[in-house]
């Protein structure tokens, strides 16, 4: 598949952070089926994890920006993380989730760091924000790592979420 638009390929020290591929879209499929995809919404169905998949693309085309797929060294398919402003959403927002089985190794962790650099290097120096539902106890504790706070707690139709601050690109967490 070639985009009529670039999107970055960034590499860390055990991962690629690459463009969403069509091939993506059974891994997508999965999580979104598997108790992992709680806070994301659940399982939503095919249809929406497609029109996810193209949206995702489409988030690069108008922003320059948006979620990674995310690849070890080795070629396992991991997860997806990066930064997503949609609509309605009140500022960009570092994301992530990670596929199961490859949590707890520092992966989400790692890819995060380089998506805000990124970021921060080619879109904005602005802090970035991370919603994050109160029960998800797990991303509370990997925001807290990459050094975000707490700003406030918000409500919506789905249940109460904390709204967390990292901190700008002169910051080292």
């Amino acid at each position: 598949m070639t985009l009529a638009f670039h999107i970055p390929t960034l590499t860390t020290e055990r991962l690629t952070l690459r463009e969403p591929r069509e091939a993506d879209f059974p891994a997508m499929l999965a999580f979104s089926e598997s108790p992992r995809a709680e806070f994301i919404g659940g399982a939503i169905g095919r249809k929406w994890i497609w029109r996810g998949l193209l949206a995702n693309i489409g988030h690069w085309a108008i922003r320059d920006y948006g979620f990674y797929s995310v690849d070890t060294h080795e070629g396992d398919f991991i997860g997806r993380i990066g930064v997503i402003y949609h609509d309605q959403w009140p500022e960009p927002e570092l994301a992530w989730h990670l596929f199961d089985g490859f949590e707890g190794k520092g992966y989400a962790a790692e890819a995060a760091r380089a998506a805000k650099a990124d970021f921060h290097a080619r879109i904005s120096a602005q802090p970035l924000i991370s919603m994050i539902d109160v029960p998800n106890t797990r991303s509370e504790a990997l925001a807290k790592r990459l050094g975000a706070t707490v700003e406030r707690t918000e409500k919506d139709p789905d249940g109460d979420f904390h709204v967390y601050r990292h901190p700008g690109p002169e910051a080292r967490p």
